[in-house]
């Protein structure tokens, strides 16, 4: 019998990624916003590695500022929102839908507003959506735990940012691989 791969793992090509609000005014107020950032840089390196879609969304603009520069080099321009729920933003969501991409990989800020909100609507869309634990947050409290069981209980899977990365490679035959093993192996000197 042939092997069958999991729908539940990711793969390159059904994949994008979205990141949500991580925005100039917001991650001052962000404990955990320097790893947020670092995993997302990272997850965005694997994404142009894998020729992967990114997408980004910015709440209100005006009075949150723009994406963090470290990400606003890296991404396309963001898509700007009022509602806290990104997948009112159907620019990217559309076409990667249109091209077969039905796993959507979340990171970003906050967990229990923004990003649980895009979660829902995400798999009330039929979606599979990912949320890279380490990549999402909030400012404290028990909002970002409760969020990350909210989505869990409803469906989203609860992935580590590693596991994304070789979930998309595959397998070590892969060319891409060694550049892989090497993002992982840099986060861990």
């Amino acid at each position: 019998m042939p092997h069958v791969r999991s729908a539940n793992l990711l793969a390159a090509d059904r994949s994008g990624l979205l990141v949500i609000d991580i925005q100039e005014k917001l991650v001052p107020a962000i404990r955990s916003a320097d790893n947020v950032i670092a995993e997302t840089l990272r997850l965005i390196d694997a994404t142009e590695l894998l020729d992967i879609p990114t997408a980004a969304t910015v709440q209100y603009p005006k009075g949150l500022g723009g994406l963090v520069r470290e990400l606003a080099d890296r991404l396309p321009p963001p898509e700007e929102k009022l509602d806290f729920s990104a997948a009112v933003c159907r620019g990217a969501l559309d076409a990667w839908a249109s091209a077969g991409r039905d796993q959507i990989v979340v990171v970003g800020i906050e967990t229990h507003i923004c990003v649980l909100q895009t979660v829902l609507d995400l798999l009330a869309e039929g979606m599979r959506v990912y949320v890279v634990a380490e990549a999402v947050a909030a400012r404290g409290g028990r909002e970002h735990e409760t969020a990350i069981e909210q989505m869990a209980e409803c469906g989203a899977t609860i992935v580590s940012a590693e596991s994304v990365l070789f979930q998309w490679c595959g397998t070590a035959a892969r060319p891409e691989f060694k550049a892989i093993s090497q993002m992982i192996k840099s986060k861990h000197r």
